[in-house]
């Protein structure tokens, strides 16, 4: 699937009518964190689906009841993310990123197969990712995203950080509606462009040099 350029550009919403959903965005949040707990004795497939399903009508709901530009639009640069890292006990946040590097962030689900292209596409031509700064999170369960990073065998590669968006902040930050989500920031930390899909790694490399 052939990554889709967001453009800067808010979606257009039109009239809609809202879904009958708690207003209260955290109260939403807390509910979607409480029935995916209860779905535990789930296969991790089964409850990352699920997951991401809920995730993306809390989503909706959310674009619906806002009709302000998503907040990676009012804010264009690195998120203020705070990210759990394979350690389980330490996180990552901007204040980590080196200071002189562009940086690619990329939000995946371990079990999509764009995702996993992805991954093997940036593995193959790290060699050509010398100066960047890769950032991969999930929302998705924790050992998830420890068996993904085991079978590409991330941790050999300096520059590249993967952590758990144990807060699920990010999906709602740039109001994600498939995955794998690439955004470029340059050396300032400023956002280049963002996009829906995987990418060949000419079109990666290219938008990291803008």
């Amino acid at each position: 699937m052939g990554g889709k350029d967001k453009g800067g550009l808010p979606h257009s919403k039109g009239k809609q009518k809202p879904f009958c959903l708690p207003n209260n965005y955290l109260a939403f949040k807390l509910i979607i964190r409480r029935i995916v707990k209860k779905c535990f004795p789930l296969s991790n497939m089964k409850k990352s689906s699920l997951l991401f399903v809920l995730l993306m009508i809390l989503q909706l709901a959310n674009a619906q009841s806002d009709s302000t530009k998503a907040p990676y639009l009012r804010f264009p640069f690195f998120p203020p993310v705070k990210l759990l890292l394979p350690d389980s006990a330490s996180y990552f946040s901007k204040n980590d990123l080196p200071k002189k590097s562009a940086v690619m962030l990329m939000l995946f689900n371990p079990q999509c197969e764009h995702c996993q292209h992805e991954t093997e596409a940036i593995t193959k031509n790290i060699d050509k990712f010398k100066d960047i700064q890769i950032v991969m999170t999930t929302f998705m369960p924790f050992d998830s995203m420890m068996a993904f990073r085991e079978k590409y065998k991330l941790a050999q590669f300096d520059n590249i950080i993967i952590a758990q968006d144990s807060h699920y902040f990010l999906p709602t930050y740039f109001m994600i509606s498939n995955l794998p989500f690439l955004a470029f920031y340059n050396k300032k930390k400023e956002l280049i462009s963002v996009f829906e899909g995987s990418l060949s790694i000419e079109k990666v490399l290219q938008e990291l040099k803008k």
